[in-house]
């Protein structure tokens, strides 16, 4: 008897990994660069499960870095955020996604983590929760107390018709982010859903969107964005912006899907200004979404700018405490540089340049190259000001982390160039920051060195 079950022990283990092996045939993981590229393909669990799998010991690093980086620099403990994300976020994903949420804890189980799908909603929503919940939270209990710098996350552009040199799109984006969670968004993701369009991004370890958000999906739609600084807003009873940002990638055909995407049951958190191209119309647009209002432009022949600034004035007034007159901080700076660089190269954009200009050091208000809060390849943490308008204190560890470019011609075939670390090229030495600055000597458990790579061209598998 007991060698028979033994026998039947060993027959139902060989089943269930020959089930879960099933589960991976499509997927597959390369490291390049500083990145790492993943392929995932299938039915919403099996794309969770291979997603968990294959980044299983970064999803581990990445969530032990937020319950001591929120715990620091928010005063909340990871419970906080777990109970908020399971009252007000998990309700609200589409089936598809909480199947792919679900998937994501099997794959992370199969390689021996007991993470939930709390954990991972609270993961995907983290800045949500972090920036804008958890201030309008503070404002509620005590008016004046909530503190609405909602940090100034990337600087970006589109262009198209006259502005470049074939008269097509050209987007490029790099991404801002305290350093000890930018060092770990280096994951490009193709994504083949069972329904829906093929999607290629960059993205950060357990994300189901991009969460930086440079995305290019099979039906020629691409979108990148930067955010509203010091936005004021949240409503608790609206769909997670991750989820619709999902969702605009896997299901937009036309800016006017994005857009209707974006703007339904809106939450207000991670509040945009969406960059957004069509490769089938060369049209581009840029949309402001807040809470209580949006504003849609739109052109087939111009660019598009971004740099944490809001453009529509009901925004700006009614959502916002951002000084657009105070020319000395980095949105405004950045602004200014950006609108003399797309109008000095104007005719000429072109992939090569895109990454010229997101590596770009020159101080709009200096005339001059500096390695500060006002250059649109920031390196705040070399700024004796940090960038008061997000709370970021003197020379925080924060600035560009990585940057991507993508042209139509590279769209139309899920092609992007992307450069992990800064865009200038310049390394980030963690052990020799934290000597200098032993304020943030708190993040240490978590804060690495963020190497520069070469700009590395991704495309999605064939």
């Amino acid at each position: 008897m007991k060698s028979v079950l033994l026998v039947s022990i060993f027959l139902l283990s060989s089943l269930l990994f020959a089930s879960d092996k099933s589960r991976l045939e499509k997927s597959s993981r390369e490291e390049k660069d500083g990145w790492i590229y993943i392929h995932l393909e299938g039915k919403p669990a099996d794309i969770g499960y291979q997603h968990g799998y294959l980044l299983a010991p970064e999803i581990d690093d990445a969530l032990k870095m937020f319950k001591t980086f929120l715990k620091g620099s928010t005063k909340k403990d990871w419970d906080f955020y777990r109970e908020a994300a399971a009252r007000m976020f998990w309700p609200k994903l589409e089936k598809e996604y909480q199947d792919e949420i679900d998937g994501i804890v099997e794959g992370l189980k199969a390689k021996g983590y007991t993470y939930d799908k709390i954990d991972m909603t609270a993961l995907n929503g983290w800045m949500e929760l972090a920036e804008y919940y958890l201030p309008s939270l503070l404002e509620k209990e005590k008016p004046g107390s909530g503190n609405n710098k909602a940090p100034g996350n990337c600087s970006a552009f589109i262009a198209t018709g006259s502005y470049t040199n074939d008269g097509k799109i050209v987007m490029a984006h790099n991404a801002w982010v305290d350093y000890v969670v930018g060092e770990r968004w280096n994951i490009v993701v193709d994504l083949v859903p069972e329904k829906g369009h093929r999607i290629m991004m960059d993205a950060f370890p357990g994300f189901i969107d991009s969460g930086d958000d440079f995305v290019i999906n099979d039906a020629g739609i691409m979108y990148t964005e930067t955010t509203i600084t010091q936005f004021k807003g949240f409503d608790e009873h609206g769909t997670p912006e991750f989820e619709r940002a999902r969702e605009a990638a896997q299901y937009a055909n036309s800016i006017d899907d994005l857009v209707n995407i974006m703007v339904k049951d809106n939450n207000g958190a991670y509040a945009n200004s969406w960059l957004i191209g069509d490769i089938k119309t060369n049209e581009i647009a840029k949309l402001d979404l807040g809470l209580k209002h949006h504003h849609l432009w739109r052109t087939s022949d111009g660019v598009y700018v971004g740099s944490n600034f809001a453009t529509d004035k009901e925004i700006l007034d009614d959502e916002t405490t951002f000084d657009m007159n105070n020319k000395d901080n980095s949105p405004n700076a950045r602004k200014i540089r950006w609108e003399q660089i797309v109008n000095q190269y104007k005719g000429k954009i072109n992939s090569h340049l895109a990454e010229l200009f997101e590596a770009d050091h020159i101080d709009a208000n200096l005339g001059k190259s500096a390695d500060n809060r006002c250059v649109i390849c920031g390196h705040v943490d070399e700024d004796p000001m940090g960038s008061p308008e997000w709370d970021w204190g003197p020379y925080y560890p924060g600035g560009t982390v990585q940057g991507k470019v993508t042209t139509s011609d590279l769209a139309k075939d899920l092609k992007f160039w992307a450069r992990m670390g800064h865009p200038c090229g310049a390394d980030f030495i963690a052990s020799t920051f934290l000597e200098q600055h032993a304020e943030y000597k708190w993040m240490s458990p978590y804060l690495r060195d963020m190497k520069s790579y070469p700009w590395t061209l991704f495309e999605a598998r064939r």
